[in-house]
């Protein structure tokens, strides 16, 4: 197994449990995809107890989705910190309105972040560059393609050192960056896009991996973003072949990180690595 297949097996092995500060839409979702993956999850985002609640977990996962909950998500960080937990971040439209522009910029000071993740829109707002956005979908003005792909390896490369963090942009060509390497995923399938909640699994999916593997967040990042494309390719696969839709692609999204094997992971994942 390589260095970005073996994360899958250590959260196998580690079980770690995966603190969420997430949005009401999609919880569940993201309870259940950690779980698939093997991991255990815990939703306490009350400021009363968050601080408390991080102390027994492996790492913590913020989500801006959660906007009335910023204030809990910079006390667990503090304290995720102080303990030296991953903590990870979905800047969910980072950019799109007044407050939310304010609050990314509140968290980014007050916390340190072992990843962030987001789609194109999110990042290139994070970036300073100028950013469209779709609500909480990536505009197509933003999104990366093959004619821009080396100009968003530098964008995401740039912020990771920036940032002291690993960038992570989903999309139809996913990115991950460490700063000085960055991987470049091939993986997933458009009807991911056609469910609620695909991203902030991913990023709980992350949470998972860097809790598991928190020496290494720039491996374990990788690895859950390939492994979140083979599931979601495997489900396709099987949305195709019986006629399905959506909802049951889902589930199927979900049964693809539960079934999932390192050497099914290293078969299947796509991606080549650059280098500053």
């Amino acid at each position: 197994m390589n260095r970005f297949t073996q994360p899958l097996g250590q959260v196998h092995a580690v079980a770690p449990l995966v603190q969420c500060i997430t949005n009401f839409v999609t919880v569940n979702d993201c309870a259940n995809i950690i779980l698939a993956s093997g991991a255990s999850p815990s939703m306490a985002q009350d400021i009363r107890e968050v601080e408390e609640a991080v102390c027994g977990a492996h790492a913590l996962v913020c989500n801006m989705g959660a906007m009335d909950f910023v204030d809990s998500m910079i006390l667990a960080g503090r304290k995720a910190n102080e303990l030296g937990k991953p903590v990870v971040l979905d800047p969910v439209a980072a950019g799109g309105t007044q407050l939310r522009r304010d609050e990314s910029k509140r968290l980014l000071d007050q916390v340190q972040f072992a990843a962030i993740r987001g789609n194109a829109s999110e990042i290139r707002f994070l970036a300073g560059q100028h950013a469209v956005g779709s609500g909480v979908d990536v505009s197509a003005m933003d999104a990366i393609t093959e004619e821009n792909l080396g100009e968003a390896v530098e964008m995401a490369a740039t912020l990771a050192a920036q940032l002291h963090t690993v960038i992570a942009i989903s999309g139809v060509l996913d990115i991950v960056s460490d700063g000085n390497e960055t991987v470049a995923l091939r993986n997933g399938c458009a009807t991911m896009a056609r469910i609620t909640g695909s991203g902030c699994m991913l990023t709980s999916l992350i949470g998972a991996f860097c809790g598991a593997l928190p020496q290494d967040t720039f491996a374990a990042t990788v690895s859950a973003m390939a492994a979140m494309g083979v599931a979601g390719e495997l489900a396709e696969e099987q949305r195709l072949k019986k006629g399905t839709g959506n909802a049951t692609f889902r589930t199927d999204l979900i049964d693809g990180i539960f079934n999932l094997t390192e050497e099914q992971l290293q078969e299947k994942m796509r991606y080549e690595v650059y280098k500053r």
